[in-house]
């Protein structure tokens, strides 16, 4: 072990007692602060494994923050890492037991690790971090081992490890093959291996049982199910086990609480402080009416430069979209890209207005969006280590459309992708040079107006008829992928619009959409098959919005060859030869879209996603797939998490916290176990 890594386990010890507020032994020495000033400088190493690259993203500006304001971020992430293992659980009932024998496994293991069946072992491991259980993290497919069963249970012999025999068979056969398995015939519940429902539930028996839930207010209607498991009872009833303090995962909730009630005592303002305590509030009773209090109150906290997302938020682990991952962020402003991206907000009704959607479907009064550029500190739960970039939030349409919603764009993690990019694989897949230098040079600013408008403008936009029930209600399994396509083609369309360069967003708006158009087109219609395995349709909600906007945007202009596929060299690209075309079309979808959703049809949104977003050209899957060969880089990346740890004087004050950052993706992983652990094995 090297001399970082001694200073980093000094360092992860002393984190242990700290966190916990055992004060004992936490004065600061001469020795403690050399190890402080060792790890500032530890790198972490840039890992590869399977189809995975794990990097690390800086948190600058740390040092300009007050000690109160780092002390606020160092409470809400350990309350994020507390919840972390509710993820694990919601993804697959047997991920717990499985992770804790593999790292048993891992740390104990004292044979031949030269052989490939190990290197094999470590892939795999690894593999079941990054995605928080068994199934890839993208594609909800079960990870298949590179070694045997046989090879396992040797491992577990050798370790005197315990895991049950049938969930080491599960490992290698094809039962729970599908983590969310959206194909109706297979059974949208019961085909899918989420923890959300017990055995025996149909979708049948879950649409019958929140449809008997009546609202308070129908106008405000509540978001039944979305912090619960819904189970049948010893008498064969169906009930919920609700997830909060006493119930379900309560183990870990009172963590959470716990480390929240400190944030509360640094919030930075009143409103801050009123949003953590409704949170806590809803953490100790379940209550989703007190859920609704707290993002109201939540998305009204504007001020101050800390901002978090904390509890069970999306939707697209469930089949039928009731039932939330936990998931947290914490942020800090980026004051100079804020102030440049804050003009997006303030023009919303603008973009409203101007927009394509028929008149009953717009919003009169767009209010109280707000939208910030944030540099992330830590993440958690859905979040990590793979994690978006953007984030709008609350999802309840009601609470947008009357109090407003907040949109942040993750500054420090598209930075960091931005810096591991490279533009070898823009070279084999555009069609010309033209297109190449269109996106090396209007490329980053496209991606970051488009996330803008996606969230800020696209998520906030349109209204629902009178009396229509909610997207997952009407929409059901579809909700989630036509709602995030139809945000997409609010950005797609408002990209060509020189409204962009009037409101000083970019020099040459049309360059800048040209080259946005081009590589929504590319990817939705080539390069994002890299992510999934040959023979397979597509699953994942936003692959499958990018591809049903790009096929129907194909289809529909073909006549006109408005998007032209094109063979040259034996090879496949996709051509836009009139973008003021495509402009049209994009705003014909989004015009149709934003219909389905207003009226809820269900029949026209199965259509639209069904035959056009789901099923995969072969023949061009598997030249995209050996023409990606030449490339070094994987199709996923994601992040470990800096390490803020807290220093004491000799009283056990909090005097300053520093960022550092662990060697190896193991090294946080196996900390994260060994720390955050407060669960038990079966839920």
């Amino acid at each position: 072990m090297n001399k970082k890594s001694v200073a980093l386990a000094i360092l992860l010890g002393a984190m242990t007692f700290t966190s916990c507020s055992d004060k004992k032994n936490a004065q600061i020495d001469d020795n403690m602060k050399a190890v402080v000033d060792s790890l500032k400088s530890v790198e972490f190493q840039t890992e590869k494994f399977a189809d995975i690259q794990v990097i690390n993203y800086e948190v600058p500006g740390w040092d300009k923050l007050t000690l109160k304001e780092k002390k606020l971020v160092y409470y809400l992430s350990e309350a994020g890492y507390a919840g972390r293992d509710i993820f694990w659980d919601q993804n697959y009932k047997h991920n717990l037991k499985i992770r804790a024998a593999l790292e048993n496994i891992y740390q104990k293991y004292d044979g031949d690790k030269t052989t490939e069946d190990w290197k094999n072992f470590e892939i795999y491991l690894k593999r079941v971090w990054f995605s928080n259980g068994i199934h890839h993290h993208y594609s909800n497919d079960k990870i298949k081992p590179d070694f045997s069963q046989t090879y396992l249970e040797e491992l577990l012999a050798a370790t005197k490890t315990s895991l049950d025999g049938t969930i080491v068979e599960i490992l290698f056969n094809d039962v729970d093959a599908k983590k969310v398995n959206l194909d109706e015939s297979k059974g949208l519940v019961q085909g899918s291996a989420v923890n959300f429902y017990g055995k025996n539930i149909t979708a049948k028996d879950v649409e019958d049982f929140y449809s008997a839930k009546q609202n308070p207010n129908p106008d405000k209607p509540l978001s039944w199910g979305l912090n619960s498991k819904l189970i049948r009872n010893a008498n064969g009833q169906i009930e919920e086990k609700v997830w909060k303090s006493g119930g379900m995962y309560g183990a870990a909730i009172d963590k959470v609480i716990y480390w929240l009630e400190k944030a509360v005592e640094v919030a930075e303002n009143g409103a801050q402080a009123d949003a953590l305590k409704l949170l806590i509030d809803y953490y100790k009773t379940g209550d989703l009416e007190k859920w609704d209090e707290y993002n109201i109150a939540w998305v009204n906290a504007t001020e101050g430069n800390i901002d978090y997302i904390n509890g069970f938020i999306e939707v697209y682990n469930d089949p039928l979209g009731h039932k939330a991952t936990f998931e947290s962020t914490v942020q800090i402003k980026d004051f100079d890209m804020s102030a440049k991206m804050e003009v997006v907000s303030e023009n919303a009704q603008w973009f409203e207005d101007h927009s394509p959607l028929m008149d009953k479907h717009k919003k009169e009064n767009v209010v109280g969006i707000s939208y910030k550029t944030v540099v992330v500190a830590s993440e958690a739960g859905d979040c990590s280590p793979s994690t978006p970039i953007g984030i709008n939030l609350p999802n309840a349409d009601w609470i947008r459309a009357e109090h407003g919603s907040k949109s942040v764009s993750l500054g420090n993690i598209i930075e960091a992708y931005n810096k591991t990019g490279g533009s070898e694989k823009l070279k084999e897949f555009a069609f010309d040079d033209e297109e190449v230098q269109l996106t090396e040079k209007y490329g980053e600013i496209a991606d970051k107006l488009h996330t803008a408008l996606h969230e800020v403008i696209g998520h906030a936009s349109g209204k629902l008829n009178p009396g229509v029930g909610t997207p997952k209600e009407t929409l059901k399994s579809y909700a989630s992928t036509l709602e995030e396509g139809r945000a997409d083609l609010v950005a797609l369309y408002f990209l060509y619009n020189e409204k962009i360069q009037t409101l000083g967003l970019v020099d040459d708006w049309k360059s800048m959409a040209k080259a946005a158009y081009n590589d929504y087109i590319r990817n939705g219609l080539m390069t994002q098959l890299v992510r999934i395995e040959p023979g397979n349709d597509i699953e994942e909600a936003h692959m499958r919005n990018r591809q049903w906007v790009s096929a129907w945007a194909f289809e529909k202009g073909q006549d006109e060859k408005v998007i032209e596929k094109i063979k040259k060299d034996g090879k496949t690209y996709f051509k836009i030869n009139d973008y003021d075309k495509l402009h049209e079309i994009f705003g014909e979808l989004l015009r149709e879209v934003q219909r389905i959703k207003s009226e809820g049809d269900y029949e026209a949104g199965k259509l639209l996603v069904e035959n056009y977003g789901v099923k995969v050209d072969q023949e061009l899957h598997r030249e995209v797939l050996e023409r990606n060969k030449k490339f070094d880089t994987p199709p996923y990346r994601g992040f470990v998490n800096p390490v803020l740890y807290p220093m004491t004087d000799k009283d056990g004050n909090i005097v300053d916290i520093v960022v550092t950052y662990p060697q190896t993706f193991a090294e946080q992983m196996l900390y994260y176990s060994k720390n955050y652990s407060f669960l038990p094995l079966e839920n």
